[in-house]
């Protein structure tokens, strides 16, 4: 096992997923409250359950890669890999691709 100590996903279901997401943006939430935090100023700021999912896998992508971060062509590959996974979770990839300007290898060179 790797100094981090990190337990890959593997094929967990969505379900599964879901819930250990849910309980993430949960426990972060009840911290910033606890913390004085208005949930007004920081609930939209917050990833939405199935884009944390996206950011879980895509990390433990990188950490199967022995923690190297991904070229712009390889975080295509990767989110486009867990898109074709998860088809679920498609909408939430393409989207979060648009959002970070992460583009597909043929237009990397256009």
């Amino acid at each position: 096992m790797s100094s981090s100590h990190h337990i890959p996903r593997g094929r967990a279901s969505l379900e599964v997923l879901r819930a250990e997401a849910r309980e993430e943006l949960d426990t972060v939430i009840h911290e910033r409250l606890l913390a004085g935090e208005d949930p007004w100023a920081f609930m939209e700021e917050l990833p939405t359950v199935d884009e944390l999912v996206v950011y879980l896998l895509r990390a433990d992508a990188i950490n199967a890669d022995d923690g190297r971060y991904p070229s712009p062509t390889r975080e295509f590959r990767v989110l486009r890999q867990i898109a074709l996974d998860h088809p679920e979770l498609t909408g939430t990839v393409w989207r979060m691709l648009g959002r970070h300007g992460a583009r597909s290898p043929r237009r990397q060179g256009a």
